[in-house]
Protein backbone atom coordinates (compact mmCIF):
# COMPACT_ATOMS: atom_id res chain seq x y z
CA UNK A 1 0.00 0.00 0.00
CA UNK A 2 1.37 3.41 -0.95
CA UNK A 3 1.69 6.43 1.29
CA UNK A 4 -1.13 8.13 -0.64
CA UNK A 5 -3.42 5.12 -0.17
CA UNK A 6 -2.73 5.13 3.57
CA UNK A 7 -3.64 8.82 3.83
CA UNK A 8 -6.73 8.35 1.68
CA UNK A 9 -5.63 11.07 -0.70
CA UNK A 10 -5.03 9.06 -3.87
CA UNK A 11 -2.44 9.50 -6.63
CA UNK A 12 -4.12 12.57 -8.15
CA UNK A 13 -3.12 14.89 -5.28
CA UNK A 14 -1.13 17.68 -6.92
CA UNK A 15 -0.27 21.36 -6.63
CA UNK A 16 0.03 23.67 -9.64
CA UNK A 17 1.63 27.08 -9.17
CA UNK A 18 1.36 29.53 -12.09
CA UNK A 19 4.31 31.92 -11.75
CA UNK A 20 5.75 34.64 -13.97
CA UNK A 21 7.23 38.03 -13.11
CA UNK A 22 5.83 39.75 -16.21
CA UNK A 23 2.24 40.93 -16.07
CA UNK A 24 -0.35 40.64 -18.82
CA UNK A 25 1.10 37.53 -20.48
CA UNK A 26 -1.76 35.08 -19.86
CA UNK A 27 -1.16 33.63 -16.37
CA UNK A 28 -4.83 33.74 -15.45
CA UNK A 29 -5.79 32.10 -18.74
CA UNK A 30 -3.31 29.31 -18.05
CA UNK A 31 -4.71 28.91 -14.53
CA UNK A 32 -8.23 28.71 -15.94
CA UNK A 33 -7.16 26.13 -18.53
CA UNK A 34 -5.56 23.98 -15.82
CA UNK A 35 -8.62 24.21 -13.58
CA UNK A 36 -10.94 23.24 -16.44
CA UNK A 37 -8.66 20.40 -17.51
CA UNK A 38 -8.53 18.87 -14.04
CA UNK A 39 -12.30 19.26 -13.65
CA UNK A 40 -12.59 16.67 -16.45
CA UNK A 41 -10.73 14.20 -14.21
CA UNK A 42 -12.07 12.49 -11.12
CA UNK A 43 -10.29 14.54 -8.45
CA UNK A 44 -11.82 17.68 -6.86
CA UNK A 45 -10.22 20.96 -7.97
CA UNK A 46 -9.44 23.87 -5.62
CA UNK A 47 -8.56 27.24 -7.16
CA UNK A 48 -6.66 30.12 -5.52
CA UNK A 49 -5.96 33.64 -6.83
CA UNK A 50 -3.15 35.54 -5.09
CA UNK A 51 -2.97 38.53 -7.45
CA UNK A 52 -3.46 41.60 -5.23
CA UNK A 53 -4.16 43.93 -8.17
CA UNK A 54 -5.88 42.02 -10.98
CA UNK A 55 -7.71 39.03 -9.50
CA UNK A 56 -8.84 37.78 -12.91
CA UNK A 57 -8.82 34.10 -11.98
CA UNK A 58 -11.21 34.73 -9.10
CA UNK A 59 -13.70 36.26 -11.54
CA UNK A 60 -14.43 32.90 -13.19
CA UNK A 61 -17.69 32.12 -11.40
CA UNK A 62 -17.79 28.43 -12.30
CA UNK A 63 -14.23 27.80 -11.09
CA UNK A 64 -15.02 29.28 -7.68
CA UNK A 65 -11.47 30.53 -7.12
CA UNK A 66 -10.74 31.89 -3.67
CA UNK A 67 -8.97 35.26 -3.53
CA UNK A 68 -6.06 34.63 -1.18
CA UNK A 69 -4.27 37.72 0.14
CA UNK A 70 -0.76 36.42 0.69
CA UNK A 71 1.09 39.75 0.55
CA UNK A 72 1.40 42.29 3.36
CA UNK A 73 3.38 45.47 2.64
CA UNK A 74 5.18 43.79 -0.24
CA UNK A 75 6.21 40.68 1.66
CA UNK A 76 4.55 37.31 2.13
CA UNK A 77 1.98 37.12 4.91
CA UNK A 78 3.41 34.01 6.53
CA UNK A 79 0.30 32.98 8.41
CA UNK A 80 -1.96 33.07 5.36
CA UNK A 81 0.42 31.19 3.09
CA UNK A 82 1.23 28.66 5.80
CA UNK A 83 -2.52 28.09 6.15
CA UNK A 84 -2.72 27.41 2.41
CA UNK A 85 0.16 24.91 2.66
CA UNK A 86 -1.62 23.11 5.47
CA UNK A 87 -4.86 22.97 3.48
CA UNK A 88 -2.99 21.39 0.56
CA UNK A 89 -1.34 18.79 2.78
CA UNK A 90 -4.61 17.83 4.46
CA UNK A 91 -6.95 18.24 1.51
CA UNK A 92 -7.80 16.06 -1.44
CA UNK A 93 -7.48 16.56 -5.16
CA UNK A 94 -5.83 19.25 -7.24
CA UNK A 95 -4.85 22.76 -6.14
CA UNK A 96 -4.31 25.47 -8.78
CA UNK A 97 -2.81 28.79 -7.64
CA UNK A 98 -2.68 31.83 -9.92
CA UNK A 99 -0.18 34.50 -8.89
CA UNK A 100 0.32 38.12 -9.84
CA UNK A 101 3.46 39.74 -11.20
CA UNK A 102 3.93 41.57 -7.89
CA UNK A 103 3.76 38.33 -5.90
CA UNK A 104 6.27 36.48 -8.08
CA UNK A 105 9.53 37.39 -6.31
CA UNK A 106 8.39 37.41 -2.65
CA UNK A 107 6.25 34.30 -3.02
CA UNK A 108 8.88 32.24 -4.84
CA UNK A 109 11.57 33.35 -2.38
CA UNK A 110 9.34 32.29 0.49
CA UNK A 111 8.70 28.91 -1.15
CA UNK A 112 12.44 28.37 -1.59
CA UNK A 113 13.44 29.59 1.88
CA UNK A 114 10.94 27.30 3.59
CA UNK A 115 11.55 24.37 1.19
CA UNK A 116 7.82 24.21 0.46
CA UNK A 117 8.21 22.13 -2.72
CA UNK A 118 9.97 19.33 -0.87
CA UNK A 119 7.48 19.68 1.98
CA UNK A 120 4.58 19.10 -0.41
CA UNK A 121 6.32 16.08 -1.91
CA UNK A 122 6.95 14.63 1.56
CA UNK A 123 3.19 14.79 2.07
CA UNK A 124 2.52 12.86 -1.13
CA UNK A 125 1.76 15.83 -3.38
CA UNK A 126 3.13 16.19 -6.89
CA UNK A 127 4.19 19.79 -7.46
CA UNK A 128 4.30 21.58 -10.82
CA UNK A 129 5.40 25.12 -11.57
CA UNK A 130 3.81 26.62 -14.69
CA UNK A 131 5.45 29.61 -16.36
CA UNK A 132 4.29 31.56 -19.42
CA UNK A 133 6.71 32.60 -22.16
CA UNK A 134 5.41 34.89 -24.91
CA UNK A 135 6.70 36.02 -28.26
CA UNK A 136 7.13 39.66 -29.18
CA UNK A 137 8.41 42.42 -26.92
CA UNK A 138 7.76 40.54 -23.68
CA UNK A 139 9.77 37.47 -24.71
CA UNK A 140 12.99 38.54 -23.01
CA UNK A 141 11.24 39.39 -19.74
CA UNK A 142 9.26 36.16 -19.69
CA UNK A 143 12.34 34.09 -20.47
CA UNK A 144 14.11 35.76 -17.54
CA UNK A 145 11.20 34.84 -15.28
CA UNK A 146 11.34 31.24 -16.48
CA UNK A 147 15.11 31.13 -15.97
CA UNK A 148 14.69 32.29 -12.37
CA UNK A 149 12.34 29.38 -11.67
CA UNK A 150 14.40 26.77 -13.51
CA UNK A 151 17.63 27.87 -11.84
CA UNK A 152 16.27 27.64 -8.33
CA UNK A 153 13.87 24.68 -8.30
CA UNK A 154 15.43 21.45 -7.13
CA UNK A 155 13.02 19.26 -9.05
CA UNK A 156 11.92 18.43 -12.57
CA UNK A 157 8.62 20.27 -12.22
CA UNK A 158 8.53 23.25 -14.60
CA UNK A 159 5.88 23.35 -17.34
CA UNK A 160 6.48 26.02 -19.98
CA UNK A 161 3.44 27.59 -21.65
CA UNK A 162 4.34 29.16 -25.00
CA UNK A 163 1.75 31.89 -25.59
CA UNK A 164 1.88 32.88 -29.26
CA UNK A 165 -0.73 35.63 -28.89
CA UNK A 166 2.01 38.28 -29.03
CA UNK A 167 4.02 36.40 -31.64
CA UNK A 168 5.78 33.07 -32.03
CA UNK A 169 8.40 32.20 -29.45
CA UNK A 170 11.38 32.07 -31.78
CA UNK A 171 14.83 33.65 -31.79
CA UNK A 172 17.35 33.70 -34.65
CA UNK A 173 15.25 31.13 -36.47
CA UNK A 174 15.24 28.75 -33.49
CA UNK A 175 12.18 27.44 -31.67
CA UNK A 176 12.01 27.45 -27.86
CA UNK A 177 13.14 23.82 -27.68
CA UNK A 178 16.32 24.90 -29.49
CA UNK A 179 17.04 27.84 -27.20
CA UNK A 180 20.18 27.52 -25.10
CA UNK A 181 18.03 28.04 -22.01
CA UNK A 182 15.79 25.07 -22.87
CA UNK A 183 18.85 22.86 -23.31
CA UNK A 184 20.55 24.17 -20.16
CA UNK A 185 17.53 23.53 -17.96
CA UNK A 186 16.22 20.42 -19.70
CA UNK A 187 16.53 18.47 -16.44
CA UNK A 188 14.04 20.85 -14.79
CA UNK A 189 11.47 21.05 -17.60
CA UNK A 190 8.52 18.64 -17.67
CA UNK A 191 7.47 19.86 -21.12
CA UNK A 192 5.70 22.61 -23.03
CA UNK A 193 2.14 23.58 -23.88
CA UNK A 194 1.59 25.83 -26.90
CA UNK A 195 -1.25 28.36 -26.94
CA UNK A 196 -1.34 28.74 -30.70
CA UNK A 197 -1.85 32.05 -32.44
CA UNK A 198 -4.73 31.47 -34.80
CA UNK A 199 -6.76 33.66 -37.14
CA UNK A 200 -7.51 36.76 -35.01
CA UNK A 201 -10.80 37.36 -36.85
CA UNK A 202 -12.21 33.93 -35.98
CA UNK A 203 -10.47 31.82 -33.32
CA UNK A 204 -8.83 34.86 -31.77
CA UNK A 205 -12.09 36.79 -31.48
CA UNK A 206 -13.94 33.81 -30.02
CA UNK A 207 -11.29 33.27 -27.33
CA UNK A 208 -11.13 37.02 -26.61
CA UNK A 209 -14.90 37.15 -26.07
CA UNK A 210 -14.79 34.09 -23.84
CA UNK A 211 -12.02 35.58 -21.71
CA UNK A 212 -13.70 38.96 -21.52
CA UNK A 213 -16.86 37.34 -20.16
CA UNK A 214 -14.79 35.18 -17.75
CA UNK A 215 -16.40 32.04 -19.10
CA UNK A 216 -14.99 28.54 -19.19
CA UNK A 217 -14.91 26.66 -22.50
CA UNK A 218 -17.96 24.64 -21.44
CA UNK A 219 -19.92 27.74 -20.48
CA UNK A 220 -19.09 29.54 -23.73
CA UNK A 221 -19.99 26.51 -25.83
CA UNK A 222 -23.40 26.39 -24.12
CA UNK A 223 -23.90 30.19 -24.25
CA UNK A 224 -26.48 31.29 -26.82
CA UNK A 225 -24.58 34.53 -27.47
CA UNK A 226 -21.88 32.53 -29.27
CA UNK A 227 -22.55 31.42 -32.85
CA UNK A 228 -22.50 27.71 -33.63
CA UNK A 229 -19.27 27.97 -35.61
CA UNK A 230 -17.69 29.96 -32.77
CA UNK A 231 -18.56 27.12 -30.42
CA UNK A 232 -16.97 24.67 -32.85
CA UNK A 233 -13.74 26.70 -32.87
CA UNK A 234 -13.66 26.96 -29.07
CA UNK A 235 -14.07 23.19 -28.90
CA UNK A 236 -11.06 22.79 -31.18
CA UNK A 237 -8.92 25.08 -28.99
CA UNK A 238 -9.97 23.24 -25.83
CA UNK A 239 -9.25 19.83 -27.38
CA UNK A 240 -5.77 20.85 -28.52
CA UNK A 241 -4.83 22.28 -25.12
CA UNK A 242 -6.20 19.30 -23.18
CA UNK A 243 -4.45 16.83 -25.48
CA UNK A 244 -1.13 18.56 -24.83
CA UNK A 245 -1.74 18.41 -21.07
CA UNK A 246 -2.61 14.71 -21.31
CA UNK A 247 0.85 14.03 -22.74
CA UNK A 248 2.53 15.68 -19.73
CA UNK A 249 0.91 13.31 -17.21
CA UNK A 250 0.52 16.06 -14.63
CA UNK A 251 -1.16 13.78 -12.12
CA UNK A 252 2.03 11.78 -11.69
CA UNK A 253 5.07 12.59 -9.62
CA UNK A 254 8.26 13.56 -11.45
CA UNK A 255 11.52 12.89 -9.66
Amino acid sequence: MTKDEVSGIGPAASVHLVLQGKGGVGKSFVSAILAQYFRTKSAPVHCMDTDPINSTFAQYRLLNAEHLKVLKRGTVHEGRFDHFVQRVCRGEGVFVMDTGATTFVPLWNYILENEILNFFRSHGRSVFVHSVVTGGQAMSDTLNGLARLAQTTSQKNVVVWLNEYFGEVTKDGKTFEEFQMAEEYASKLVGTVVIRDRNPQTFGEDVRQMLELRLTFDEAIKDESFLLVSKQRLGIVRRELFEQLDKLELGCSHG
